[in-house]
């Protein structure tokens, strides 16, 4: 069979509303942002998966299960294991037996809530699909690279793979079926990322732990969440820009009610305020990770001026309408 290298892009995330509430109930309202993972895969002549990682400082192979490291510490291979488990999950899949040369290169920063692991996962499945002559629709490779995003977090909700895949704006709601929407017009947003990593399961349990003691109190805040994610997801369909940005502020207040916040993430929510966007917030389960503001063109360079002078990496993005996208490499 002739060998051929493939090509497969995925965008990353961003949670506009609903953080933390949506795992009590109600909607979180997702965006997948164009910032992509970019992921080349080729068969080889043996059995073993080569990871080149190279702009994230390693490389190495797994021969079955076990990792040897090539450039790095061993002890990266654990952050490799995830997409290792979506290569040979496709390569079942298609009943198909193969060594794997895999490239791995992404504009997503890496442990900031913004979905990098989901969509190298979604993009490494595409391209080892491709590269094995697979015929995978998006329905496979949403499922494929959920079993890698399972070695990443336990039971994960799905959401981070479902955005990568199909991209746009995704409503999700535990027990309903996710619903996507295109959006008239575009939005823009500036991201600023603290550059702090953050445990999402310790956050969550943080919030759980306040729900046992305070329930009624944390009880109320939970219901105004899922109120602000209903109503944030019609003015984001009425493109109404003042209303999401009001919404925004709501939810961070919120949030920082439930103790998830930090003094970076607000120094740059308030100083992106003050810098003319219409609205800010944390992203994520907070802790660190990023903040979120919705800007205009003329205010954009202010903006991120603002969060760099917090210490903080902006990034300018908008809503990405692309999926994965799969290419053959001449």
């Amino acid at each position: 069979m002739m060998k051929m290298a493939v090509e497969a892009t995925a965008p990353g995330k961003a949670i506009l509303f609903g953080e933390h509430s949506v795992v009590y109930r109600g909607p979180a309202i997702v965006l997948a942002i164009d910032k992509r993972a970019r992921v080349v895969a080729e068969r080889t002549d043996d059995d073993k998966i080569f990871f080149d990682a190279l702009d994230l400082g390693f490389s190495g192979f797994f021969d079955g299960e076990t990792y040897y490291a090539v450039n790095g510490e061993p002890w990266r291979g654990r952050r490799l294991l995830a997409f290792m488990v979506a290569a040979r999950k496709t390569m079942e899949h298609l009943d198909t037996e193969s060594g794997l040369n895999i490239t791995i290169r992404s504009d997503i920063p890496v442990a900031a809530g913004l979905g990098s692991s989901a969509a190298v996962s979604v993009a490494t499945v595409a391209a080892v699909g491709g590269a094995l002559d697979g015929d995978l629709s998006q329905e496979d490779i949403c499922s494929l690279a959920y079993e890698g995003e399972k070695v990443v977090h336990g039971t994960p909700s799905g959401v981070d793979n479902n955005i990568s895949t199909y991209g746009g704006v995704l409503r999700y709601e535990r027990g309903r079926e996710l619903e996507r929407f295109e959006l008239e017009g575009e939005l823009l947003f500036v991201i600023g990322n603290t550059l702090r990593r953050r445990s999402t399961k310790k956050l969550v349990d943080r919030v759980g732990r306040l729900m046992e003691r305070e329930p009624e109190l944390v009880d109320g805040i939970i219901d105004s969440i899922v109120r602000t994610s209903e109503n944030g997801l019609e003015a984001l369909k009425e493109a109404n820009l003042n209303r999401i940005g009001d919404l925004m502020n709501v939810n961070h207040g919120l949030l920082s009610a439930l103790g998830v916040s930090i003094s970076r993430l607000d120094l740059m929510v308030h100083a992106s305020r003050g810098s003319g966007a219409y609205g800010a917030k944390l992203t994520g389960a907070g802790g660190g990770g990023c903040m979120i503001a919705l800007t205009d063109g003329e205010n954009t360079g202010r903006i991120q001026k603002a969060i760099y002078r917090c210490r903080g990496e902006p990034h300018v993005v908008n809503i990405s309408y692309e999926g994965v996208n799969t290419r053959r490499l001449d």
